[in-house]
C-alpha cells in the first residue's frame, strides 16, 4: 500500500499539514504516583516493618497478615509491599525472599503495575458473597504459575458476609505451603474474632504531623512547586494522620496556588480553601473568652464568619487550643509547629488559669461543640455556646461549694481562694454568705441522702447480666447494644471498663447511664479501656454455637454421611436432630 498523500486525496479529504501530536500522557495524582514502592519508603511503621523483616530473616513467615488502621495509612500499599517481598527474585534472578525488594526484577515489576498473575487482590466491598470465597477455596488448592508465592490481597475485608468468613475459616487456617493471605480493613471490630485469631495482626498507627510535614516537604521540592512551612503544617493537621487525606488537599491546594503569583501554596490560602481559622484569631477569641468581653468576642466572631471560617471549625479550634493550654499546665508542649509567640502565650494562660476552671472551660467547649455540629442553624449556635461559656464565668466549682459548706459555723470569714487574672477564671465574685441556720439546715439535707445512697449502692446489680436485665426493662434497643457491642474488660459496680465490638454512640452510652442512675439511684461510669477484654455476649453465642456445629460434624455418623454425600450440608434446622442422631443412645450408632 503508497503511503503516498493521493490516498488522502482519492478519498476526497486534503493531506493534513502536520502530522497529529502523541496524546499526552494523563495527569497522575500525588496519592498514586508517591505511593511507597519500598519499604524505606513507608513512614510512620518502624515497628511494622522491623517486625516483618526479622520474621523474613528468620524464615519465620505467618500464613496470613492482617493491616488495620485509619484511611490512607498504607494498608493496601504496605500489602503489596509485602507481596512484592516475598515473590522477589532478585537483578540476578536468584534470590530469596527479601524485605528490600530489588524494584526490577519481573515480579517486582507486575506487582507495581498490578498485573502479576500470582498476586490476586479482591475488594471485598464489591465481592462480599459465599460465591467469591468459593472461588478461592478452590484456586488455592492450584500452585503458582511462576512466582514463590501465591498470595490472595482482600481489601476492605470486614465488608465480608458472616458466611462468606465462615466458609473461608478452614482455608484461612491450614492454607497450602505456597498461598499467603493479606487482609485489609478499616473497621477491624466488624472483622469475626474466629478470623483475627487465625491471622498476624498488625496496627498501622496514624502519621505524626512532623512527619507528614516533612514528607510533603520533599514532595512539593520533587514537584518543583514552592510552600511555606505554615501551610505544609496546614495541610499536615487537616489530614489527622491519614498520608492519602494529606496528600488529596496538597493537589488541591497545588493547583489552588495564585498562578500571577508564582504559584506558591501559601497558609492563607490554604485556611481560604479548607475553612480553617487563623491560630492567631483563635488565640485572640480564646483571650476574649477568659477576658468576658461579650461585645468584642461577638465581633471577633462575625470577622472570622466573614473571612470563611465555619463556626464548628472554630468551636475545635477553641478546644484544641484549651487542650493545648491544659498540656502545658502539666508539662506536656509537645507541638513543633508553634511560634514563639504562640508558646509564650500558651505558658502564660497555663500559669494563670486552675486546673478546675481548664476543665470546666473543656466541658462548655466540648458540648458547645456538640450542639454546633448538629444545630439547623451552625453561626447562631456557636454565638449562644460561647456566651454561655461567659455566662459560666462567675458559678464557683464543686470545690468551692464544698468550702462554703464547711463554713457554716464561720460564714464571715470565708476560705481563701485561688483567683487569676481573668474574670473566667474567678471562681467566686463577692459572693454574699449564707446565714448560718441556711448552711446548717443544707448540710443536715446531704446526711439524710447519704444514707439512702448507701441502700441504693447495696442492691446494685452484680454481673454484666444484671445490668442488661435493668437496661432491657428501659429499652430493648440499648439492651441490644450492651449484648452486642460490649467487650467488657472489667465489671465492679457501679463501674463498667469495655472494648467495643462496634461503635457506640456517645448519645447511647448516656441513656444507658441515665437509666442505670435512675434504676439504681447510684451514677454510674461506663469508659473504654485497654486490656484482654470477653467477647460480647451475642460474639460468645456465636462462638458456642460454631463449637456445637463443629462437634456435631467431628460425630463419625455424620462424617461417615459426609464422605458418602460429598455434597451434602448441614441445615440448620436439621442441627438439634444430627445431635440427637449421633448421641451414644441413637439407634444407629448402637447398630
Amino acid at each position: 500500500m503508497s503511503d503516498s498523500p493521493d490516498i488522502f486525496a482519492a478519498g476526497g479529504v486534503e493531506a493534513p499539514v502536520d502530522p497529529a501530536p502523541a496524546a499526552a500522557q494523563p495527569y497522575r495524582v500525588l496519592a498514586r504516583k508517591y505511593r511507597p514502592s519500598s519499604f524505606a519508603e513507608l513512614i510512620g511503621q518502624d515497628a511494622m516493618v522491623q517486625t516483618l523483616g526479622n520474621a523474613i530473616k528468620r524464615d519465620r513467615l505467618a500464613h496470613a497478615f492482617l493491616m488495620t488502621g485509619v484511611r490512607g495509612v498504607g494498608k493496601t500499599s504496605t500489602a503489596r509491599l509485602i507481596a512484592k517481598a516475598l515473590n522477589c527474585i532478585g537483578k540476578d534472578g536468584q534470590g530469596g525472599p527479601t524485605i528490600d525488594p530489588c524494584g526490577k526484577c519481573e515480579p517486582c515489576r507486575s506487582i507495581a503495575e498490578g498485573s502479576f498473575i500470582d498476586v490476586i487482590e479482591m475488594d471485598a466491598a464489591s465481592h462480599t458473597g459465599v460465591d467469591d470465597v468459593r472461588e478461592i477455596i478452590e484456586a488455592v488448592r492450584y500452585s503458582s504459575v511462576s512466582a514463590r508465592y501465591k498470595i490472595y490481597i482482600i481489601d476492605e475485608v470486614h465488608m465480608l458476609s458472616k458466611n462468606a468468613f465462615n466458609a473461608l475459616l478452614k482455608t484461612l487456617e491450614e492454607p497450602p505451603a505456597h498461598v499467603k493471605f493479606i487482609f485489609a480493613t478499616t473497621e477491624v471490630n466488624k472483622v469475626p474474632i474466629t478470623v483475627l485469631s487465625r491471622c498476624q495482626r498488625f496496627d498501622l498507627k496514624r502519621i505524626k504531623a512532623e512527619q507528614l510535614s516533612n514528607h510533603f516537604a520533599h514532595i512539593v521540592e520533587k514537584e518543583g512547586v514552592q510552600a511555606e512551612q505554615e501551610a505544609l503544617d496546614l495541610i499536615a493537621q487537616a489530614a489527622e494522620g491519614s498520608v492519602r487525606d494529606g496528600l488529596s488537599i496538597l493537589d488541591q491546594a497545588i493547583a489552588h496556588a495564585d498562578m500571577e503569583g508564582g504559584g506558591d501554596v501559601k497558609a492563607s490560602q490554604i485556611r481560604e480553601m479548607l475553612g480553617l481559622s487563623d491560630r492567631s484569631a483563635v488565640r485572640r477569641l480564646f483571650g476574649l473568652l477568659l477576658d468576658a468581653n461579650s461585645q468584642a468576642l461577638l465581633d471577633a466572631i462575625d470577622e472570622q464568619y466573614r473571612v470563611g471560617v465555619e463556626p464548628l471549625s472554630l468551636m475545635n479550634g477553641l478546644l484544641s487550643l484549651s487542650h493545648q493550654v491544659t498540656l502545658y499546665k502539666v508539662g506536656r508542649a509537645n507541638d513543633p509547629t508553634l511560634s514563639d509567640e504562640a508558646r509564650a502565650q500558651l505558658g502564660a494562660w497555663s500559669e494563670k488559669i486552675s486546673y478546675p476552671v481548664l476543665h470546666r472551660l473543656w466541658q462548655l467547649l466540648l458540648k458547645g461543640f456538640e450542639e454546633v455540629q448538629q444545630a439547623h442553624m451552625p453561626r447562631e449556635a456557636c454565638d449562644m455556646a460561647l456566651l454561655r461559656v461567659l455566662c459560666a464565668a462567675d458559678m464557683p466549682d464543686p470545690g468551692e461549694l464544698a468550702k462554703i459548706l464547711q463554713q457554716g459555723a464561720n460564714p464571715a470569714a470565708p476560705a481563701p481562694v485561688e483567683t487569676i487574672s481573668t474574670p473566667i477564671a474567678a471562681p467566686v465574685h463577692e459572693a454574699q454568705p449564707a446565714p448560718v441556720a441556711d448552711i446548717s439546715s443544707q448540710t443536715a439535707e446531704l446526711e439524710q441522702i447519704e444514707p439512702e445512697q448507701e441502700v441504693s449502692t447495696s442492691r446494685l446489680p452484680q454481673d454484666f447480666q444484671g445490668v442488661i436485665d435493668v437496661i432491657g426493662s428501659v429499652s430493648p434497643v440499648l439492651e441490644s447494644i450492651l449484648i452486642a457491642d460490649m467487650r467488657i474488660i472489667s465489671f465492679a459496680a457501679p463501674v463498667i471498663e469495655y472494648q467495643s465490638a462496634r461503635q457506640i454512640a456517645a448519645s447511647d452510652l448516656r441513656k444507658i447511664t441515665d437509666a442505670l442512675k435512675d434504676a439504681t439511684g447510684t451514677i454510674w461510669t461506663i469508659q473504654e479501656g485497654q486490656g484482654e477484654a470477653k467477647p460480647s455476649i451475642s460474639e460468645q453465642a456465636q462462638l458456642d454455637q460454631d463449637a456445637a456445629t463443629q462437634a456435631i460434624l467431628d460425630t463419625p455418623l455424620v462424617k461417615a454421611a459426609f464422605e458418602a454425600f460429598p455434597d451434602a450440608e448441614l441445615l440448620e434446622n436439621d442441627k438439634n436432630q444430627a445431635q440427637a442422631d449421633s448421641g451414644p443412645e441413637s439407634r444407629s450408632s448402637q447398630a
